[in-house]
Parts: C-alpha cells; structure tokens; sequence
C-alpha cells in the first residue's frame, strides 16, 4: 500500500501502453473497422474519514435509500476493438485507465485531457469514435473532436437540447443570411420508423446544434412507443457514409441485419458499444476489489485503482493471442482468471516438487521420467 502512496512511475504511461498492445490484437482484414473510446464515471463508496478527497456526492442510481454517497468519483477511458471471435466480429472491451476527479478539475476535463493522451497512439486508424452518456454530451469535451481529422462522436444528449434545422439556401436579398432554420422538436419534426428496429422506432436527420456550432450533425430520436412522449436524442459527428462497416459479420444484433433501409441508423447502433464500460464496472468491483483500497492519498489510491485495472485487462487479450487460452474466448473474465490462477498454482507446486526431489534423489534417469509427466500436465519445469 506504501508503494502505491510514494511510487514515482508515471501510471498515466500506462493508457498509452495499453492501447499500443489492444491495437496490435487486430487483423489485418479489420484495421479499417471504427474503434471505440467509451467515457463515463464510476463512484466507489468510503466509510472512513480520513481518505484524501473524499467528499459526499450525488449517485442517481443509488439504491440505499439516499441518492448522496460519501467516497471517490473515477472518470474512466475505455478502448473497444474488433476481433475475430468464431468467424464473427466481436468487440473486445479494455479499460485504459481512471481518473479521480477531484472539485478543482471537472469531470469533462479530465476526460478530454484523456482523450488527448491516447490520441496520438490512433494515427494509423481511420475512424476512432467517441462514446458517452449525456452527462458529457457537453462543450469541454464535444471541442475535442475538432482537434483531430480521425475523431467522431456519438452520444446521447438531454431531450431538451437546442436543434435547428440547415440553413436555408440563400435568397440574394440583403442582409446577413440565416445561420440555421427552425428550431426543431424532437416529439413534432422526427418521422419515426413504421416497424421497430431491434428494441424502437427510430427517426433521423442532419441537423444544426448550439453544441457543435456550424457544424451539421446527424440528430437520431428513438422510442419505445411510436406515439410516446418518452423520447430520446442522440448525436452523432460521423456519417454512416464515412464508415466502413463489415455488417453482416458482426455477431451483435440489430447490426448483423443492416440492409439498405438501416444504412442510416448505423451510428445508433454502434452507441450500444457503450455498455460495455458499464459491464466492467460491475466486474471490477464484483470480482477485482476495485472498491476495496485501504491507500488514503490521493496519488496512492490512483496508483492503486490502477494497477487493479490494468491487471484486469491484461486477462482480456489472452484467449486472442495464446492459442491455449482460446476456449476462454466465451467465458467471463472471471472464470478465466480462476483457470490462471489454478494453472498458477499447479506451476508453483510441481516446480517446488521438482527442486526439493533433485537434492533428495541422485538418479537423473528417475528425475527426467519425472518432469516429463508433469510437463504431459502442462507444467514448464
């Protein structure tokens, strides 16, 4: 624990180094495929007083009664990449590192701050997009996109926000011409879909927004009930033209049944990737003891935070490098981490065997018959 508090490595390295690895995971039949970078924040509780910045924050999904915690808030970067997984393509899910936020830094700006780190590692891949919830749907971190030619976005956005339609063509009257048309509302100017598409109906159209400025962006409207007022918006910067997308290779539904008619809903669906940062929360905490650090400074729970992290996703590319691992590509992390550390286990004991029998029996033709049948149990000796 004292380690974590006074280690001088730079733990911030290791998103850089951990996207170098992923990216070398894809083929070369997939390098044109998007890759992802999902955002979002995770809280952990802390009972105890004396942890550096611990303070009371508001969890909305909170079930303890309250909607106020006392403990840290981690903004989080998470990488999906495309793999083969049975002849389909399969997005393989590795978090790239967390972030305390602390009330001197906002959560938007840290996350930018992130991108900004792994984005020079991404010079070789066409299209790296974006992923987030509405609460990032925000101006810190929408601007990042403008910085770099390979960068899109895709994100929810509050059901409120401010949408225009394209500016009218120009009329040659004098006077400054209309930067937009009018506003648009997402229950009254979205033509929704006749039939559901996997889970909703769904509408489209290019719109102009406050949020990205002159830049005209794909506004998306979907709902569970074709008349219902309960309607959500997304955005998203990148085309379905400017994608290239092996649809029918995909194992995830609805984007295996992309035809003509879906085309244009293909950013919508490439946000469901998104959940898979929630699903690593919940593995962390469950299983990895993300919740469990005793450190109380602030660069010590970090460190910490992270060293966990980083060797959670060091179990996921295994089953896509070392053949011996390959059946793990269908389990949980956990199960996976189970056969590991059993395999572990079994290594250590048969090599301590081996060592204290060699000083006890003086017969190598006795000691060789021994390692060969611990090497047909897999053991390296």
């Amino acid at each position: 624990m004292c380690l974590c508090s006074y280690a001088k490595a730079d733990y911030s390295r290791f998103m850089n180094a951990t996207v170098r690895t992923a990216l070398h995971l894809i083929s070369d039949l997939l390098k044109t495929q998007p890759v992802f970078l999902c955002i979002d924040d995770t809280m952990v509780t802390k009972f105890g007083t004396k942890f550096e910045n611990v303070s009371k924050l508001f969890d909305h999904a909170a079930h303890n009664g309250s909607n106020y915690l006392n403990g840290h808030c981690f903004v989080s970067l998470m990488l999906c990449i495309p793999v083969w997984k049975h002849d389909k393509i399969s997005y393989l899910a590795v978090p790239l590192g967390y972030r305390m936020w602390q009330k001197k830094e906002s959560k938007l700006q840290l996350a930018a701050s992130m991108v900004r780190q792994v984005m020079p590692e991404f010079s070789q891949n066409k299209n790296v997009i974006i992923l987030c919830d509405s609460w990032y749907m925000k101006k810190s971190l929408v601007s990042v996109v403008d910085e770099y030619p390979n960068l899109d976005l895709i994100g929810n956005a509050r059901s409120d926000s401010v949408i225009y339609d394209l500016a009218p063509a120009p009329t040659g009257r004098k006077g400054r011409p209309a930067k937009h048309g009018q506003r648009l509302s997402i229950d009254e100017d979205f033509a929704l879909s006749d039939e559901k598409i996997g889970d909703y109906y769904m509408g489209v159209r290019r719109v102009l927004t406050n949020l990205f400025g002159a830049k005209e962006v794909l506004a998306y409207v979907t709902s569970t009930i074709k008349d219902g007022d309960a309607k959500r918006l997304f955005f998203s910067t990148v085309s379905p033209e400017h994608l290239e997308i092996f649809c029918a290779w995909h194992e995830k539904i609805p984007l295996n049944q992309t035809g003509s008619d879906w085309m244009q809903y293909i950013p919508l669906f490439l946000y469901s990737f998104r959940w898979n940062i929630e699903v690593s929360y919940y593995e962390q905490k469950t299983f990895w003891s993300l919740c469990s650090y005793m450190v109380r400074s602030c660069k010590g729970i970090e460190m910490m935070v992270n060293l966990i992290s980083i060797s959670y996703c060091a179990m996921k590319p295994l089953p896509y490098v070392d053949n011996e691992f390959a059946d793990y590509k269908d389990k949980s992390v956990q199960e996976f981490r189970f056969a590991v550390s059993e395999g572990i286990r079994k290594q250590i004991f048969f090599t301590g065997f081996v060592q204290n029998i060699e000083t006890q029996i003086k017969s190598k033709s006795v000691i060789n018959a021994i390692k060969q049948v611990f090497r047909k149990h897999g053991c390296h000796l």
